[in-house]
């Protein structure tokens, strides 16, 4: 281990990132940069205060990054901070699963579905990331030297990872077809529309979503298709340890017996496999740049690899402490949930200031990480952070990547863990390099993914 080594002086850089606003955007332009990419509104304000209240046209809005009043909006005092209409609207496509719903039918799900993601039942999926990322390695060495879309290469590898967890017997039908569906809808998250923000109702069309609608009618039908094929075949023939489909199937929550509905499993399906792979893309793909920036800890990922990914796959992962730390790192500074907000059911006080009845409670675990009250040199990039010690000095509610609380993402293990095994299969076989001429820049949409992708030079080791 080289948690005690010092590091030289260009192990630290400042990766991409917009530089924050010195005052608030006018609002036409508060519009139109909410529309192209959200974290570039964020003013100097925001991450050096602990909360900002501001009176916009549809409503006051408070953005918290406080760890303690954050912890009261997500935990203590959730009941008072229900998942406010905007937030529903934009995730509309995904209900009836743990990501928007509510009170009992959330509470079922979820005590139904932690046992499907705990930890052992994804330390199983090991062998399968691993599978995964040897297709990927094998690929790029036969494009040895040459440009590859790292962006759309883990994307597809994402979507791979969870097709053989979740369907291990394969896709039905039409697998191409169902695929660019999947994809037109995944793009289609988290635009955000000046409609939202007004608050107009549901009636009025958002033509952003209007081309999404056919893709979305045979998404859903795909899905459907594949939960009643199994749900008729001996599943008893399916190892559950290997196949996220036959768990949820076989689901009950421990408090009333009750198993999911069809409706549930197919939004928990639709919701793991497009939050899922884009979370999950994004980190490898985050990673894998912030690398190629930094030879130091480039070299430590490589070595790491070459010690432990020969070694038992199951117990993988707890043995990529380094690598970890790097991919915590990404997460830190491009996280996949870049934002979340709430609507206050009732008045409260939050980090010493009022809050009012109805007003929008906004934690962007984006500023959160880069804030000049809790990071030291939080621009930079430093994995060392996430090594021991420090790691456990980290507040847990300075650094949620994944969320928060009761509600804090139920795949993050899953996530985390692929994430550090495909970077470690990488970085072991190949150095990568940024195409030249591209500009790297992150894209706020439901996560933070690179801005056209990320075209790398992949050369192999030597």
């Amino acid at each position: 281990m080289f948690w005690g080594l010092t590091l030289p002086e260009n192990s630290f850089f400042r990766p991409p990132a917009p530089v924050p606003q010195a005052e608030p955007l006018r609002p036409l332009s508060f519009l139109r940069t909410l529309w192209n990419n959200p974290i570039e509104a964020w003013t100097s304000e925001h991450f050096e205060r602990a909360i900002v209240t501001t009176r916009l046209p549809f409503g006051e809005i408070a953005v918290v990054h406080d760890p303690a009043a954050i912890r009261r909006v997500l935990s203590d005092n959730r009941n008072n901070y229900p998942k406010d209409a905007f937030q529903k609207r934009m995730l509309a496509v995904l209900s009836n699963g743990l990501l928007t719903a509510e009170d009992d039918q959330w509470r079922v799900q979820r005590r139904a579905l932690t046992p499907v993601l705990a930890l052992r039942s994804v330390r199983g999926f090991a062998p399968a990331m691993l599978r995964a990322a040897g297709h990927l390695v094998e690929r790029w060495r036969s494009h040895d030297g040459e440009v590859i879309d790292v962006t759309d290469d883990v994307t597809e590898l994402a979507l791979a990872v969870l097709e053989r967890t979740i369907f291990s017997d394969g896709i039905a039908g039409n697998g191409s077809e169902l695929r660019a569906a999947m994809r037109i809808y995944f793009d289609s998250l988290g635009r955000i529309d000046p409609f939202d923000l007004l608050n107009l109702p549901d009636f009025v069309p958002r033509v952003g979503r209007l081309r999404t609608r056919a893709a979305v009618r045979l998404f859903h039908q795909g899905v459907d298709e594949m939960i009643a094929k199994r749900a008729r075949s001996d599943i008893r023939a399916i190892d559950p340890q290997r196949d996220l489909l036959t768990l949820m199937l076989n689901a009950r929550d421990p408090e009333t017996g009750r198993p999911l509905s069809s409706a549930e499993i197919r939004a928990n399906v639709i919701t793991f496999m497009s939050a899922g792979h884009e979370s999950t893309a994004n980190a490898i793909a985050w990673t894998l740049f912030l690398l190629s920036q930094s030879a130091p800890w480039r070299e430590r990922i490589a070595a790491e690899a070459a010690r432990e990914l020969d070694g038992p796959a199951e117990t993988l992962p707890d043995r990529l402490v380094e690598t970890r730390a790097v991919v915590e790192e990404a997460l830190r500074l491009y996280p996949p949930l870049a934002a979340i907000s709430r609507v206050a059911a009732g008045a409260d006080e939050l980090a010493g200031a009022p809050i009012r009845r109805g007003a929008m409670i906004v934690i962007a675990p984006y500023v959160l990480h880069r804030h000049r009250l809790w990071w030291k040199e939080p621009d930079l990039f430093d994995p060392a952070r996430f090594l021991p010690p420090g790691r456990a000095s980290i507040d847990r509610y300075i650094y949620m990547p994944f969320g928060a609380g009761p509600r804090g993402c139920i795949g993050s293990v899953f996530a985390l863990q692929e994430t550090m095994i495909v970077v470690a299969a990488v970085m072991r076989e190949f150095e990568l390099e940024v195409a030249p001429g591209h500009v790297v820049w992150p894209l706020h949409r439901i996560t933070l993914r690179p801005r056209r992708g990320l075209p790398m030079i992949a050369r192999r080791r030597s």
